[in-house]
């Protein structure tokens, strides 16, 4: 028998008009599979008085409409936080893992050339290796999406090898170029469009990550896996005709 998810989430009152479910502490593996359980679940079927999902790291934001709970609750008069918070915890105690489809696992080519990698050589330096080094050690994991976030499409990716934890820059860049890959912190990412960004750039992707005229319009979604392949610039200029940016 599946073990529930009762003994392991917390809710919270964020303001009058969300309910935060807390699913635990850290990014872990652990940790991020009950996000998307919820999260998938809470979006496909939506509670009474919901209008908004948000799943993030440790935890899932529920936007409710109180009013309308006010209306739904006829006969207890726990009035809407309690009355949401009764109904999310009864869900969230018959939750089963297995209902969960297996994760995608995605494959994105990186071009870490010099014109690209614009923090490669520095980042390198920084952590006692050669950047050839760190172009393996980046290649290397089958990262996690652990949360969409920042702007839309932008997903963080867990599972960086530690050597390669490098702090955001001090100074963020107004314009960071759509598909630049980079590192924060403990946390690698691919900028889905041009953006204002502070990782530390070590290569580029010629693929697009999101289109908001494409259904859905992010190419990833919390919980699958992600690895990089290491490509040349000719590959890359070929890729970049197949999916040209806007």
């Amino acid at each position: 028998m599946d073990e529930p998810l009762v003994h392991v989430f917390r809710l919270s009152a964020l303001g009058d008009r969300v309910l935060l479910i807390e699913l635990g502490d850290d990014a872990s593996a652990e940790t991020a599979l009950r996000v998307r359980l919820v999260g998938e679940d809470l979006m496909a079927k939506p509670l009474p008085g919901v209008v908004d999902v948000v799943p993030a790291v440790c935890s899932v934001a529920l936007h409710y409409d109180p009013l309308a709970l006010v209306t739904l609750d006829t006969a207890e008069q726990l009035g809407p936080y309690a009355l949401l918070a009764q109904r999310v915890t009864e869900r969230l105690t018959s939750l089963n893992p297995r209902s969960l489809p297996e994760a995608r696992t995605l494959e994105i080519p990186v071009c870490y050339d010099g014109a690209f990698g614009e923090d490669l050589a520095a980042l390198a330096q920084a952590r006692a290796l050669h950047v050839d080094e760190v172009i393996a050690l980046h290649c290397a994991p089958l990262y996690r999406v652990q949360v969409l976030g920042f702007a839309p499409g932008f997903a963080y990716l867990a599972g960086l090898d530690q050597r390669l934890a490098t702090p955001r820059r001090t100074t963020p860049r107004q314009r960071v170029p759509a598909g630049s890959v980079g590192i924060g912190g403990e946390l690698t990412a691919v900028y889905p469009f041009e953006l204002p960004g502070g990782w530390n750039l070590i290569g580029r992707s010629p693929v697009r990550l999101f289109d908001a005229d494409r259904d859905p319009p992010s190419q990833l979604s919390i919980g699958d896996r992600v690895r990089f392949v290491p490509i040349d610039m000719p590959e890359y200029e070929r890729l970049s005709k197949e999916h040209a940016w806007r």
